[in-house]
C-alpha cells in the first residue's frame, strides 16, 4: 500500500459534501457509486491525509474511474479545486502495485506511441488500406473486432479513414497572410490530430491566413504532453513540453527558418492540447512565457475579429441533400462543448459566435452540454466500458437536437462522437468549427 503525500495544503477543506457535483460527474453517471464521484474521492483523500486510509489498488481504481473533465469544478459552490487535487493524485496512481501488469503494459504502449507522430504513422502504415474500407465495416458488423479484447477493440473502433496527409504533412514552415498582415502566430499541430484528422489543421491554417494572420509551423514539433499530463506521467510530460518549446525556438528567431520576428500568439485547434499548453508555467520551470502566448484558435479569432474580406466571402453551407441553407431552411448545427475547453479553459461563447457568422447556420444546444463524452484523453481506451456508456449518452443527446452536423473542437471528442454516432445509426457528421468556416469561405477541407 502507498501513502499519498504532496496534496495541496488544505485543498480538501472547502468541500462540505453538499453533492452539487454529483449530477455533473460523468463517472458517477456511468457507475452510480459514491466512491466514483468527486465527493467520494475527496472523502478518501481526507482519510488518507488523516492517516486513516492508504492508497491501495481498490482506492486507486476509484481515481482511475475519474475522467478529469472538471465539470465538478464548474459546479462546486464552495470553490473546491478538484482539478488541483486530481493533478496531485494522479502521479501516485502510477505506482506499480496499484495496477495489474496488463494495465501497466497497455499504458506503456499508448505512451510510447500516441505522443510521437512518426511512431504513430509507422504503426498505422500497415492499416492504410483497412481504415475506412469495406473490410473495416465488415469486420465491425460481424463482431470480429470484438475478439481483440476490450481495449484493442476500443482502439480499433476509433480508427478513422487515413488521408494521405496523415502520413505526409503538407504544411510549410510559414504560411503568409492574405492581404495586410494583422498578426503572426505559431501553430501547434497536435500529435493525434495531425495523424487522425489532418484536415482540421489544414482548414485552420487557411482560415487564419485568409484573415490576415501569418502562421508559423515548426516542422520538428511533436506532442505538447497533454496525453501524458492527463495521466500523471510527470517526467515524460516535461520532456515532451521541453521538446515542443525547443521546436518553436528553433523555428523562430534571428537566422531561423521562420525569421526573426516574434510571435503574437501560439495557437492550437485541439482543446485538450490547449489546456495543457496553458499550464506550461506549472509544468516547466521556465515555461510561463510560452504559456502566456497560448490561445485556442477560436479564442484568438474571436478576439482578433474576422477580417472584412473573409466575412464577405462566407456563404451558406449545404444540407446533406446538397441544397444550400437558406433563411427559411437553415443548416442546423449542434455544438459539442469539449470538457477541457468548457471547464478547463472557460471557453464557451467564442466557438458559437464564430459559427454564427456563417449565413443561415442555426445552432442547437444539447440538453446535457456539460456532460463528458467519455473520450478524456486515453480514458476511452483504458476504461472502455464506462467510456462506451458515456459516448452513447452523448451521441444520443446530440442526435436528439435533429442537427444536420455536429461541431467539435477537440480531436479526442470528435473520434469518440463519430464512433458512437455511427454505432447508434445517427447520420450526423462531425466537423471542427474551423472546417465549417473554411467550407463556408469556399475552402474545401472536409
Amino acid at each position: 500500500m502507498t501513502p499519498l503525500p504532496g496534496l495541496p495544503t488544505g485543498a480538501t477543506d472547502p468541500c462540505v459534501h453538499c453533492g452539487f457535483c454529483l449530477p455533473t460527474c460523468a463517472s458517477y453517471r456511468a457507475l452510480g457509486t459514491e466512491m466514483d464521484s468527486p465527493r467520494g474521492r475527496i472523502h478518501a483523500l481526507k482519510a488518507i491525509e488523516a492517516g486513516e486510509q492508504q492508497l491501495d489498488a481498490i482506492t486507486a481504481s476509484h481515481f482511475d474511474s475519474c475522467l478529469g473533465c472538471f465539470a465538478c469544478v464548474t459546479a462546486c459552490p464552495s470553490g473546491v479545486r478538484y482539478d488541483a487535487l486530481l493533478e496531485a493524485t494522479r502521479p501516485k496512481l502510477n505506482a506499480p502495485e496499484l495496477r495489474s501488469p496488463t494495465q501497466r503494459a497497455f499504458r506503456r504502449l499508448l505512451f510510447a506511441l500516441l505522443p510521437y507522430p512518426q511512431r504513430l504513422r509507422a504503426a498505422l502504415a500497415p492499416l492504410r488500406g483497412y481504415a475506412g474500407s469495406g473490410l473495416q465495416q465488415l469486420a465491425r458488423r460481424s463482431g470480429l473486432t470484438g475478439l481483440l479484447g476490450p481495449q484493442l477493440h476500443a482502439l480499433e473502433a476509433l480508427l478513422p479513414p487515413l488521408a494521405p496527409e496523415s502520413f505526409n504533412n503538407p504544411l510549410p514552415i510559414v504560411v503568409r497572410a492574405h492581404g495586410e498582415r494583422r498578426a503572426r502566430v505559431g501553430l501547434v499541430l497536435g500529435c493525434v490530430q495531425a495523424v487522425f484528422d489532418p484536415a482540421v489543421n489544414i482548414a485552420t491554417v487557411e482560415v487564419l491566413s485568409r484573415n490576415g494572420v501569418e502562421v508559423v509551423i515548426p516542422p520538428q514539433q511533436g506532442c505538447c504532453g497533454a496525453v501524458t499530463h492527463h495521466q500523471g506521467e510527470e517526467a515524460q510530460t516535461c520532456e515532451l513540453a521541453q521538446a515542443l518549446v525547443a521546436s518553436f525556438q528553433a523555428a523562430v528567431g534571428p537566422g531561423r527558418p521562420a525569421g526573426p520576428e516574434p510571435l503574437d500568439a501560439v495557437l492550437v485547434a485541439a482543446s485538450g492540447c490547449g489546456h495543457t499548453l496553458k499550464l506550461y508555467g506549472q509544468i516547466l520551470s521556465d515555461g510561463a512565457a510560452f504559456a502566456g502566448l497560448v490561445r485556442d484558435v477560436q479564442e484568438f479569432l474571436e478576439e482578433l475579429g474576422l477580417s472584412p474580406a473573409f466575412s464577405a466571402s462566407l456563404r451558406p453551407l449545404r444540407h446533406p441533400d446538397g441544397s444550400p441553407a437558406t433563411a427559411e431552411r437553415p443548416l442546423v448545427v449542434a455544438y459539442h462543448d469539449a470538457c477541457h475547453m468548457l471547464h478547463g479553459q472557460g471557453i464557451a461563447s467564442q466557438p458559437r459566435l464564430l459559427l454564427q457568422r456563417i449565413p443561415h447556420l442555426q445552432l442547437k444546444e444539447p440538453l446535457e452540454a456539460g456532460l463528458c463524452c467519455g473520450s478524456a484523453g486515453i480514458y476511452n481506451l483504458v476504461q472502455p466500458e464506462e467510456a462506451k456508456l458515456l459516448g452513447r449518452l452523448k451521441a444520443d443527446d446530440l442526435a436528439a437536437t435533429e442537427a444536420a452536423v455536429i461541431a467539435s473542437a477537440n480531436i479526442g471528442c470528435s473520434l469518440q462522437l463519430r464512433r458512437h454516432l455511427r454505432e447508434g445509426q445517427h447520420p450526423q457528421p462531425v466537423a471542427h468549427p474551423m472546417q465549417l468556416l473554411a467550407c463556408s469561405a469556399s475552402v474545401s477541407h472536409g
